[in-house]
């Protein structure tokens, strides 16, 4: 079944009121009961809470994820478990959630997303060199949505990965970040293969927030200001309501060089051509508008909670330069010999006979013949698109996001001592696209310079039962059911954005040049329920001397059928500061119905043809797919293995896990086929209009394994000797992928490269943080190895780049920070060929090429006073 989207927005409005005027009346609530003189029962009614009352410290880093029992330290977990707390997410240069996690996870990968498709509206990001859709992401223990977009282009490991998109959670809004390094799909279903993010929001009923950060690049760009803040209310006895927003802008960088042939574009003569061509850098972001509230209230032995949010942003960047004498069924039919001429005549009659007898316009060093060119001007029936774009165009391209979602339930306890959780999720995640300084060539000199193509969206729908049963203090049992549904849409663009016009049959392009519009065959809306039960047991020995646990799923779908993964995890103490832990386990990723149904064109420059070149994204199960080993898509399966050691010792504490993922029906794209006269003829009539201007076409496959296998170290150390006020930490990774099995007949070099190298294999960093007084002094050295660009073709060095920070605290209340992220402007290597296109860096450089961030904050935090409002400083 499908969702109705305004019944769906509908209804968001009216929890996203209620949230709002519920903490209201709760105040006044309790301004009554305190005068009645009830706040002894309030207490009581918090000690019957079946759930947690209050955050826990920090410092104990006590988790909940990756175990149905009680909460445990991360040295008591039994697998591996980095906690991440608020204060490490905020006190960061960083304005995006998904780069703060870069710097403080050793496993984590995230890098800009330049001249693309829509990856740079929601920037994929990976875990364990696994794709961005293999790690599960939970908010409050719920599974999060999916993002509206496939990621299309993202240097092979997260090509054609449709996860979700973290990048709309505010930092203020969290109070810790778990992440799970190990497989958990027999825990938490789908997706968890290599590991789980499960973001804790603040859950304070008073105190709160606000903050400014603001800065920009040393190279003078990338400006960015964010304003946000957070509140936390009362919400009755027993409960509270935090609430959050964030509000920002960030401006686009260029890190280019001029291109070659736009140089000499310059040199003929030719004005018009802008210096550089064509931009490499980040994106513009524009009205970041981020909220998200979280909600929990006891009422006679149970307890009500949720959490809600709404995000949007809108985000623009370039496209690759079209060069005003050589773009293909744009400027020229030739390479660069002659122009492309309309003839109005043709297009009206549909014979190509040269009714309008137009010149041949020869070009001589990039110079059109000059008598000729004005010839075409002149006469109404003649036409070049050197009329409207005389030096050339890059298009504009982008989308405006919209995320929403709510997510409630009700927890209690039985008399008999078990403990239930029922609850229910919905998620939406649109993109609506938009293209600008651009043209649908087919349609001459009537065609838009601005398109509307269309929209992708992902909505998600969940309902789920869990249960827990402690036997006693040695053994504990949970189980439960979950109900899914998941529902992409590819909306329709504009019929200017996907039509084929009447100029086609003369060499011209259809569609929107550079991202065609979905026309009524591509457009449509797919969706797919499943649903599951599970089982978890979990076992302890006396004085926790030993801890074992066992978990089972099944999950059926009703387009794959039934899946059965377990998993088996034990830890055993060797004395109070040594332990060993080790896990094994299944796990499994359904294709989503958007990776089964999208369709997508994306334009490339191709080194060896030295010219841009169109690359189609098909269903597997469409007739051109299917010429070339093209079938029904399978659930992606895994094996994963880990073994570690832990150490605490007072000071010192130390986690070391080896891992190995082991892949089969692994999901990904095919190489690039080149396409045939018969399967342009078929991809048209399967609705890809663009067809006659594609040069290649891919599709999903599982047909290949992969072996991925790695250490993670983790360490910190506070020395006794500098009192207590220093600490040193050190993350350290190594993971290798090796394709085990592929066929080659879908999978070439250039795919298996992407797949085993576009990371880097080693990463490591080394901080420093020490408190004195009022200071607080961050320092921090990351190093990231070497990594393949397909792009470039070419393996890049890697490089170490050095954060600084300092804060100063004015009174209890207002902090300011200072800091720089590579603060010595450490350039990466730079491209030998950039003269091609114009990119100086690898557009994948994974500690971002835009050089020294220098950036400024301030903070100002307060507590309520019982019954008075905020403390002043």
């Amino acid at each position: 079944m499908g969702f109705d989207r305004r019944r769906f927005t509908s209804c968001l409005r009216l929890v996203a009121v209620y949230c709002l005027l519920l903490p209201l009346a709760a105040q006044t609530r309790e301004a009554a009961e305190q005068q009645s003189g009830t706040a002894g029962q309030e207490e009581t009614e918090k000690r019957q809470e079946p759930a947690r009352e209050s955050p826990p410290e920090l410092t104990e880093e006590v988790v909940v994820v990756g175990t149905r029992a009680q909460p445990r330290t991360v040295t008591e977990s039994v697998v591996p478990i980095d906690v991440i707390s608020s204060k490490d997410i905020v006190n960061q240069g960083e304005p995006d959630v998904a780069d703060q996690l870069r710097n403080v996870l050793p496993a984590y990968n995230v890098n800009p997303q330049p001249v693309g498709d829509a990856a740079r509206i929601i920037r994929p990001a990976t875990l364990r060199g696994l794709a961005p859709d293999h790690t599960l992401v939970l908010v409050n223990g719920k599974r999060r949505h999916r993002g509206a977009v496939i990621t299309w282009l993202g240097n092979g490991v997260a090509d054609g990965a449709h996860g979700p998109d973290i990048s709309v959670i505010p930092s203020i809004a969290l109070r810790q970040v778990e992440v799970l390094r190990d497989g958990a799909s027999a825990q938490y279903g789908s997706d968890a293969i290599a590991g789980v993010l499960n973001f804790l929001l603040k859950d304070d009923s008073s105190g709160g927030s606000v903050e400014f950060r603001t800065g920009r690049f040393r190279a003078g760009d990338g400006g960015t200001y964010t304003v946000s803040g957070n509140v936390g209310l009362p919400l009755g006895p027993g409960g509270f309501a935090n609430l959050s927003v964030e509000y920002g802008n960030t401006a686009a960088t260029s890190r280019s060089v001029q291109r070659a042939d736009a140089a000499h574009l310059i040199s003929v003569g030719n004005t018009h051509v802008a210096d550089p061509a064509q931009i490499w850098g980040s994106p513009a972001i524009d009205d970041d508008f981020k909220f998200w509230g979280n909600f929990g209230r006891v009422f006679d032995q149970m307890q009500f909670y949720g959490h809600t949010n709404y995000a949007s942003r809108r985000v623009t960047g370039g496209f690759f330069f079209r060069n005003p004498t050589t773009r293909a069924a744009v400027f020229s039919p030739d390479g660069g010999e002659t122009l492309l001429i309309g003839d109005r005549l043709d297009a009206q009659d549909g014979i190509l006979d040269g009714s309008a007898g137009c010149p041949t316009v020869g070009i001589d060093n990039g110079i059109p013949d000059r008598r000729a060119l004005d010839r075409v001007f002149a006469d109404p029936d003649c036409f070049s698109f050197q009329e409207i774009f005389p030096g050339g165009f890059r298009p504009q391209f982008g989308g405006e996001l919209a995320d929403a979602s709510v997510a409630a339930g009700l927890r209690g306890q039985t008399s008999g001592g078990m403990v239930w959780d029922a609850s229910f999720s919905l998620g939406s995640n649109s993109v609506d696209f938009f293209i600008f300084d651009t043209v649908n060539a087919s349609l001459g000199p009537a065609t838009p310079t601005e398109f509307d193509p269309g929209l992708y969206r992902q909505q998600d729908l969940a309902f789920n039962l869990d249960l827990s049963y402690a036997l006693s203090d040695r053994v504990h049992l949970a189980g439960g059911g979950e109900w899914r549904e998941e529902d992409f849409k590819i909306g329709l663009g504009q019929n200017e954005s996907w039509e084929i016009g009447p100029y086609a049959p003369q060499g011209f392009s259809a569609g929107s040049n550079g991202f065609p519009g979905f026309s009524p065959i591509a457009a449509g809306q797919w969706d797919r329920a499943n649903y599951a039960l599970y089982g978890d047991l979990e076992l302890r020995g006396r004085s926790n001397q030993w801890t074992v646990g066992a978990a089972a799923r099944i999950e059926d779908y009703e387009d794959f059928g039934a899946t059965l993964n377990g998993k088996l995890a034990g830890r055993y103490r060797l004395s109070p500061a040594w332990a060993v832990r080790g896990s094994v386990s299944s796990g499994f990723r359904a294709p989503t119905p958007g990776q089964q149904n999208a369709f997508n064109v994306s334009t490339r420059y191709d080194l060896q043809l030295r010219d841009l070149v169109n690359d189609g994204t098909i269903p597997s199960t469409s007739r051109a797919a299917q010429l070339r080993g093209g079938k029904l898509l399978e659930p992606e399966r895994s094996v994963n293995a880990s073994l570690g050691a832990v150490a605490d010792r007072g000071p010192v504490r130390l986690t070391v896990d080896y891992f190995r993922i082991d892949l089969s029906n692994r999901l990904a794209l095919t190489q690039l086929f080149a396409l045939g006269p018969e399967e342009v003829e078929t991809l048209i009539a399967e609705g890809v209009t663009s067809a006659r201007n594609l040069q290649n076409f891919r599709f999903f496959t599982n047909d290949f394994e992969t072996r991925t296998q790695g250490i993670d170290l983790v360490a910190t150390v506070t020395p006794a000797a500098l009192g207590g006020a220093t600490t040193f930490g050190f993350l350290f990774n190594h993971t290798d992928t090796e394709v085990t099995h592929f066929n080659p007949g879908v999978l070439d070099t250039v795919r298996l490269r992407q797949l085993q190298e576009a990371i880097p294999g080693t990463r490591w960093n080394v901080s420093a943080q020490h408190d004195l007084g009022r200071w607080r002094l961050l320092g921090r050295l990351n190093y990231y190895g070497d990594w393949y660009d397909s792009r470039d073709v070419r393996v890049y060095s890697g490089d170490a780049v050095f954060d600084l920070q300092a804060s100063r605290s004015i009174g209890d209340s207002v902090t300011l920070t200072l800091g720089a992220r590579n603060v010595f402007d450490n350039q990466p290597e730079e491209n030998p060929n950039a003269s091609a296109v114009g990119n100086r860096y690898s557009p994948y450089t994974p500690f971002n090429y835009n050089g020294a961030f220098y950036y400024f904050r301030i903070a100002y935090e307060w507590k309520w006073k019982s019954g008075a409002g905020p403390t002043l400083p």
